[in-house]
């Protein structure tokens, strides 16, 4: 495979699946729908919201800079940089468009004229700055930095991009570190302990299977196997870094550390020392463990264990705005397709390789 095309590939995986969850958080929770009279032209041609607030601008623009960017590297691989400014602009102006409409069917949502020119203009930064990296020196190192680690054959970009949406739903404050149980203890005074609950040796587990399930994956991208456990606790740190800050911004004061319970901790114990027994496997047997791993999590975190509401965790932060409980749910629906796109990623291997 020619390498800007594995570059356009990798790119193009990431565009995607940002698109979905713009789209999720546009017209999440997808209840309700009914016509309300209104005309997406009067939407329009109505003067800009006074009550319009910063942070709403500020989050609108921001929500589509990543997009621009993503959209513009994407577009940068087969275009110039002009016409990847103007593609990506009004490719994502046109999807703007598109959730300002469909949100005149959603009662709990407004459409607005101001959001789609805010949306626009992030993803003309987004774009502007794709196209002003590119031929940057940093940026062809990090680009050959990935073609010297990774391995280079059909498949891997995807593998890649699924390793970047494990991250992203592991990365919740109200969650525990690599588990899949909203926190939603609630105390009747600050800095008081939270009320003590048996050890759930299932949830343990579930921690377990799931950082196997990266560790594997890691293991069939990664050209070394020790790069793959060295990446494996980088990403580990990495996460309990962005989830410390997290919820250090987010969280009440006393709900700081709840996601370093106790069961968390002993599934990362056992998950590293698994990850550990398994590397040195031949890639056969590597492979039928990825499987099996990833359908013992399936069935044990969404089919026995109960992983609670999005909204039972909304008790936990500081801050009211609807987009948390926008992003607990995209939290959970992330973790619940990723154990299926992983297989789907397997099954779709083992049919090159029987090719």
């Amino acid at each position: 495979m020619p390498i800007y095309r594995s570059r356009a590939a990798l790119r193009s995986y990431l565009t995607a699946g940002y698109a979905l969850f713009i789209v999720y958080a546009s017209l999440s929770p997808f209840s309700g729908w009914h016509e309300q009279g209104l005309e997406f032209m009067a939407v329009l041609a109505s003067p800009l919201k006074q009550t319009y607030s910063w942070f709403d601008a500020v989050s609108n623009f921001l929500a589509y800079l990543p997009f621009g960017l993503l959209l513009g590297l994407t577009l940068r691989a087969r275009f110039n940089a002009v016409w990847s400014v103007i593609l990506a602009t009004l490719a994502g102006t046109l999807l703007s468009a598109t959730m300002e409409y469909t949100q005149m069917y959603l009662p709990n949502r407004i459409s607005s004229n101001l959001d789609l020119l805010i949306n626009g203009l992030g993803m003309l930064g987004g774009a502007l700055l794709a196209v002003s990296i590119v031929p940057r020196s940093w940026f062809f190192y990090l680009m050959h930095w990935r073609f010297e680690r990774f391995q280079t054959g059909q498949g891997v970009d995807f593998g890649l991009a699924l390793v970047l949406l494990w991250i992203f739903a592991q990365i919740n404050p109200s969650l525990p570190i690599l588990g899949n149980v909203f926190i939603s203890e609630v105390l009747s005074q600050p800095f008081a302990p939270p009320p003590i609950e048996p050890f759930s040796w299932l949830e343990s587990l579930a921690v377990s299977l799931n950082l196997l399930m990266l560790g594997t994956l890691l293991l069939t991208l990664l050209r070394s196997r020790r790069q793959a456990i060295l990446g494996l606790l980088l990403i580990l740190l990495v996460i309990a870094l962005i989830k410390f800050i997290a919820a250090a911004v987010l969280l009440k004061s006393w709900a700081l550390l709840l996601w370093l319970n106790s069961e968390a901790m002993l599934g990362l114990f056992f998950g590293v020392l698994l990850m550990l027994i398994v590397g040195p496997l031949a890639q056969p047997y590597l492979w039928w463990v990825t499987v099996f791993v990833t359908s013992a999590y399936l069935v044990l975190a969404h089919g026995i264990l109960d992983s609670g509401s999005p909204s039972a965790a909304m008790r936990l932060y500081q801050w009211r705005f609807g987009h948390l409980f926008t992003y607990n749910g995209l939290s959970q629906t992330v973790m619940l397709i990723f154990p299926l796109l992983l297989l789907g990623y397997l099954w779709r291997g083992a049919m090159r390789r029987e090719e």
